[in-house]
């Protein structure tokens, strides 16, 4: 257990460490290339003063964690126990096609001088893409359970097939919550470093060394993270960062095998991607009108004159329920 203990707090100091310095870096960079957000005429009105603020921060803490995974991954092939880590390496591989993919929605953006990258139809498509390549390797790999646990019980449903094409929209809808998350200052990061509090416990309840891993690069890089984005913001994520770190959290519950806790732990990402879906939804039945003040429904208690920090903390308050609900009904 103390060489766990040390091998935890190594990657998650080390991806702490390097996250700060890269931003440090980064910062300077995305400034000096004019690589600002830019807020939509639409957006809440008084985020007009963070225009400017840079973008793609995601990369200050990607990068670092690239770096500290990799020299893990060789130690442990060096030890001859590389193909113990295969569920690890998909569960990385899935965060960073999603990365990329919110690095070409954010270029895109950069490029064309708009808050416009990827159309939604184009991103959901490779989303899509990346979550069917996971699962499809997972399955093949033997490394995706098709039973369901059903929380708060015994009961393991058996879905059989169908376990793959429901896997595949909940790795897509979970990325996409993360990243409607990603609204106001720290709100992504404070609510991810939440889940990765939550990996670490379970982890070392279950004395699993692959989670472990997870947990210390999500808490290592949103804390690092947090420095340069708590209000007001140095730097923002991007879709970059914040679609890296929606598929690090759901497939890092996938890897567990346990796919209702997965559920449970993407409580917030799941009820901001809901709210918009649902303000979409209502708008055009009923011809205008608007079930939330503003979506996604953080905006709405924006709208209500909650200041940001207090929806960032209310709302990792509330990821914190999620998360000890899912430790309550394991």
């Amino acid at each position: 257990m103390r060489i766990f203990a040390i091998g935890f707090a190594a990657i998650a100091l080390a991806v702490f460490g390097l996250t700060v310095l890269a931003e440090r870096i980064l910062i300077p960079i995305l400034q000096s290339k004019k690589a600002g957000q830019k807020i939509l005429e639409i957006g809440p009105r008084w985020h007009k003063s963070k225009e400017g603020t840079p973008t793609m921060g995601g990369l200050g803490f990607i990068l670092p964690s690239l770096i500290v995974l990799t020299v893990f991954f060789l130690v442990q092939a060096a030890k001859g126990r590389a193909s113990e880590y295969i569920p690890l390496s998909l569960t990385i591989g899935f965060a960073v096609m999603n990365g990329a993919i919110g690095f070409v929605d954010d270029y895109c953006k950069l490029i064309k001088k708009q808050n416009e990258g990827l159309t939604w139809k184009q991103k959901l498509l490779l989303q899509l893409v990346a979550s069917a390549a996971y699962v499809c390797v997972m399955a093949y790999t033997g490394n995706l359970d098709t039973a369901v646990r059903i929380p708060f019980t015994s009961i393991r449903l058996e879905l059989g097939y169908a376990a793959y094409p429901i896997a595949v929209l909940i790795l897509a809808g979970v990325v996409n919550g993360a990243n409607f998350t990603d609204g106001i200052d720290g709100l992504a990061s404070s609510v991810t470093f939440v889940i990765g509090g939550f990996f670490a416990v379970l982890a070392f309840y279950r004395f699993d060394l692959q989670l472990s891993v997870v947990s210390a690069v999500l808490l290592g890089s949103t804390l690092g993270f947090l420095i340069y984005n708590f209000h007001p913001a140095r730097v923002f994520m991007g879709d970059t960062g914040s679609l890296f770190l929606g598929g690090l959290v759901i497939a890092g519950a996938f890897q567990t095998g346990d796919l209702g806790m997965g559920l449970l732990i993407s409580g917030v990402f799941i009820i901001e991607m809901l709210s918009s879906l649902l303000q979409r939804v209502y708008f055009k039945l009923t011809h205008g009108k608007r079930l939330f003040k503003m979506a996604p429904i953080h905006h709405h208690f924006e709208k209500c004159d909650w200041s940001e920090n207090k929806i960032v903390l209310i709302f990792s308050l509330v990821e914190l329920g999620f998360c000890l609900l899912a430790f309550a009904a394991m």
